[in-house]
């Protein structure tokens, strides 16, 4: 029975020392710490005279014949007293009573982590000390010695930086047995950025301006331009499964998702302005086959920028001015198998929609000018993104 059973609560003092914060998983939102915990409390039954004041010093055995704080872990998922050569239990009983009782354990708890600031997030994460059985009425949990109460070793680790350790205490309620003393060790992990700058914000950085490329390319050459848009694209998908693949399916967007995302559309708009520039291309090319000033060109230069076949037997020929621009033929020479659109009708509503047409004209008879125009835009629209995205998430 615990020490003064129907008194007022026995006070039992606590202290920490963190040995090692051994492990951080975002997926399972959890952590693992090794520390050595010790109780302070008094029990006159144990007190024994003696000459020179001299404590005595026991092992586990004595443990399991008196009273001791039945301290647990709120929260935990997994812990064990270490027992290797022997269990790492102290027992040391002073003669006016005062009890010594430590252990060394390796507990891992929860810590419901907010990634919306992934990875550049700070969490907040804590481990609870409560009594099992008694309540506040009973035992009374308390640090020893305030603030000092809690000490660190050196701890370094691999993508987290401690901002802090500090303890604090508070109640706890349960409906069927009241309220109970809790104890909180609370610290803060800032985690570091340079390793995500390496494996993930690098490389898509990269992936962006490599689309980029294909503004300087020949608007004519087909297989160049498109194999390097799509390889972009898939790089990016590839990028953004592995992130997602190491992080918990949370339900909201974290900041990495917001910047794999909107590079991800960089590149996707990318490989839209060359169909858009092919496709004014081959409006363009039309036009002038119709109106005969399209020069002679051969089936293997052809070949070569569009990635169609062209029969070697091609000649072009002047086309005849062409009277009426709402008839549509096609040059009889022509024999190839790249199909493209007809040139649009003009009819009878030209007059109405003509600031828009005349808007389009323009772009379909100079789609060289978009490839001009995306050489500055992109890299512009993506500098100031990048800028807004540091400046709130950093």
């Amino acid at each position: 029975m615990r020490p003064g059973f129907g008194g007022s609560a026995i006070p039992v003092g606590i202290d920490v020392q963190v040995e090692s914060l051994d492990h951080i998983s975002e997926v399972n939102m959890d952590f693992t710490m090794t520390l050595y915990l010790r109780h302070y409390w008094k029990d006159e039954r144990l007190a024994f005279p003696s000459g020179n004041n001299l404590s005595r010093t026991f092992d586990s055995r004595l443990v399991k014949k008196i009273w001791v704080p039945d301290v647990f872990f709120v929260h935990s998922k997994r812990s064990f007293i270490h027992d290797t050569t022997m269990e790492n239990i102290m027992l040391r009983v002073y003669p006016d009573g005062n009890v010594l009782y430590s252990v060394r354990i390796t507990v891992t708890a929860l810590c419901s982590m907010d990634f919306s600031s992934f990875p550049l997030d700070t969490q907040n994460c804590s481990l609870e000390l409560e009594s099992y059985a008694y309540n506040e009425n009973d035992l009374m949990l308390y640090w020893k010695n305030g603030n000092d109460s809690l000490r660190t070793d050196e701890i370094v680790l691999s993508q987290f930086f401690i901002e802090e350790f500090s303890p604090s205490s508070g109640l706890a309620f349960y409906s069927s047995t009241g309220w109970y003393n809790r104890l909180y060790i609370n610290f803060i992990l800032r985690r570091h950025i340079f390793f995500f700058m390496l494996q993930t914000y690098f490389p898509t950085m990269l992936m962006v301006m490599l689309s980029w490329v294909s503004f300087w390319i020949d608007r004519r050459a087909v297989p160049a331009r498109v194999s390097l848009g799509i390889t972009t694209v898939l790089t990016m998908s590839t990028i953004i499964t592995g992130v997602s693949a190491s992080m918990p399916q949370v339900s909201y967007v974290k900041a990495v998702d917001i910047y794999l995302w909107a590079s991800f559309l960089f590149v996707f708009l990318s490989v839209i302005e060359y169909a858009a520039v092919n496709y004014f291309t081959t409006v363009e090319e039309m036009k002038k086959l119709q109106k005969g000033k399209l020069p002679a060109f051969d089936a293997a230069q052809a070949m070569a920028f569009d990635g169609c076949f062209h029969d070697t037997d091609i000649e072009l020929t002047p086309y005849p001015q062409m009277t009426n621009l709402s008839v549509n033929q096609r040059p009889p020479s022509q024999n190839s198998s790249c199909i493209t659109d007809p040139p649009p009708v003009v009819g009878t509503r030209l007059r109405r929609g003509r600031p828009i047409r005349h808007h389009l004209q323009l772009v379909m008879t100079n789609s060289y000018l978009i490839d001009s125009y995306s050489r500055l835009i992109f890299p512009l629209a993506y500098l100031i993104f990048n800028i807004v995205y540091w400046s709130i998430y950093s």
